[in-house]
């Protein structure tokens, strides 16, 4: 009796309610390398403006204007228009810097180790995962800036040389953060752009207002597919990869540090490191998710990502979410099994204190919507796994805020506890930070691939190899050969 493979068992295994042309394929039927070209390259050159997309990016770009207004505010007045106090230090500032740094890692997580891994399924969806970790990691920059309180002095946190002899103070978690967002931002940029190159050489050959061609020629940097080409960019990719690969594990740990390293009641824990790197991820893929399924919708890229990436990024963010959910059981079995009487407070003042509410919805957000992605109709069920996601990002949030704002307001000395109230500033400025990240995703999508042709036509190619297609054997069996952006259109445009 002939051996059934795990594809097979999965495909005869009663199917969820989903569209009619959904698939669970890495890849849609039917798609070419011609195909992967035209559908991803037409989107930047070719499609209308579609009404949705402008009426939300005028939204965004409402919000951002709200952001450009709390931020001018700041800077003329300062800190004190905040809800900080001299108990609370820390407050919407750091929590939003922690909530949209971790969101930056999925990105780094799926271009940089599946790619190391060789998991096909991030083909479709590593770019504007890419560019999603750049946008989140701009808008944890702002909350850094703003931390400092003398703005105008803001530059003194870098190591730069200087006439008075002053150098950052080094054992200051704010450096530290300015040390982990910078390395992340820039190590983020250049793999993203990288990627991007061939893809850029694609839409300047394939467009035709002259100015456009420009632009995209200059971005391209001279690129005309050749194997030398080629050879630089995969050696070059690749370490770029494994650069990215422990700033994963390393910057969200520093962050950590930043807790871990102090003795408030409910910071100094060891598993701080681990438990911060779970969580970023964690709400890193419900952003993806977020962003992934109404892109998917607009721009008709469901061959491109397809039920099965949806899919596999629920499985996880259900991992990582266990993994978050463990770390809550152990803060509070560490609190009670350690005897302190500081860290068991904390432990009761989080559950049953004034900010209670926070405790119990990131419980109910982290710890109890999850485990209904163990239901296969319900991860693949495009209305449920976007609530979810959505459940899961406000859980997040919330339970930065429960770490950082309610461990301060009770600490050591009772006559130093102070509430903290945000006030409308706090408010105006995280909002507004929405408005940079969907602004700068929205003209993202529109002006760059938002899928890596060059990627998905090597994934065409090893699909139609696979499979036996004659076509497999275009190019010399390499699906990108002798192509200057890899458009076969104008191949031999610069053949010569």
């Amino acid at each position: 009796m002939a051996a059934i493979s795990p594809r097979e068992i999965g495909r005869r295994l009663p199917s969820p309610v989903v569209d009619a042309d959904e698939t669970f394929d890495v890849l849609g039927a039917g798609n070419s390398l011609t195909t992967v070209t035209d559908r991803v390259s037409d989107v930047v050159l070719r499609d209308r403006l579609r009404p949705g997309w402008v009426l939300f990016l005028l939204f965004s770009l409402a919000l951002l204007a709200c952001m450009g207004v709390a931020a001018v505010y700041l800077f003329a007045m300062g800190v004190g228009i905040w809800g900080i106090n001299n108990t609370v230090g820390w407050g919407f500032d750091i929590v939003n810097f922690v909530w949209w740094i971790g969101i930056g890692h999925a990105g780094t997580l799926i271009s940089a180790i599946l790619l190391l891994v060789h998991q096909n399924w991030r083909t479709s969806i590593n770019r504007f995962a890419e560019a999603m970790t750049i946008f989140a990691v701009f808008c944890a920059g702002f909350f850094v800036l703003s931390h400092v309180g003398r703005h105008q002095y803001a530059y003194w946190l870098f190591p730069l040389p200087n006439s008075m002899g002053m150098w950052p103070q080094f054992r200051s978690p704010l450096e530290w953060d300015v040390f982990a967002v910078s390395t992340y931002a820039t190590v983020s940029i250049l793999f993203w752009y990288v990627g991007l190159i061939p893809d850029l050489a694609t839409l300047r050959d394939r467009a035709i207002r002259p100015w456009i061609k420009k632009a995209y020629g200059i971005a391209a940097l001279g690129w005309r597919g050749s194997n030398q080409h080629w050879h630089r960019y995969m050696a070059v990719y690749l370490i770029l990869a494994g650069i990215s690969t422990p700033l994963v594990l390393s910057v969200h740990s520093t962050i950590s540090f930043d807790f871990a390293f102090s003795q408030v009641p409910g910071w100094h824990a060891t598993i701080f490191p681990p438990y911060f790197v779970a969580g970023a991820v964690y709400a890193g893929f419900a952003m993806v998710l977020i962003l992934a399924i109404p892109m998917r919708e607009i721009f008709n890229l469901k061959d491109f990502i397809t039920m099965r990436h949806l899919e596999n990024m629920a499985k996880v963010m259900l991992a990582t979410g266990i993994f978050v959910f463990y770390g809550y059981c152990m803060e509070a079995w560490t609190a009670y099994y350690s005897g302190n009487i500081y860290e068991r407070f904390m432990a009761m003042n989080r559950a049953f204190g004034p900010y209670g509410w926070s405790y119990w919805g990131l419980i109910f957000c982290n710890g109890v919507v999850p485990w209904f992605l163990f239901i296969r109709k319900v991860r693949t069920n495009l209305t449920w796994l976007f609530i979810i996601s959505v459940l899961v990002s406000i859980g997040m949030w919330l339970e930065r805020f429960v770490i950082i704002i309610v461990s301060l307001t009770r600490t050591f000395l009772p006559s130093s506890w102070a509430d903290f109230t945000p006030t409308g500033w706090d408010w105006l400025q995280y909002i507004g930070t929405f408005g940079l990240f969907f602004t700068c995703f929205l003209l993202f999508c529109r002006m760059l691939p938002v899928i890596a042709m060059a990627e998905m036509r090597e994934l065409v190619h090893h699909e139609s190899h696979h499979h036996g297609d004659a076509h497999s054997h275009l190019n010399g069996g390499h699906p990108n050969a002798d192509l200057s952006g890899s458009d076969a259109s104008v191949s031999a445009a610069h053949a010569s």
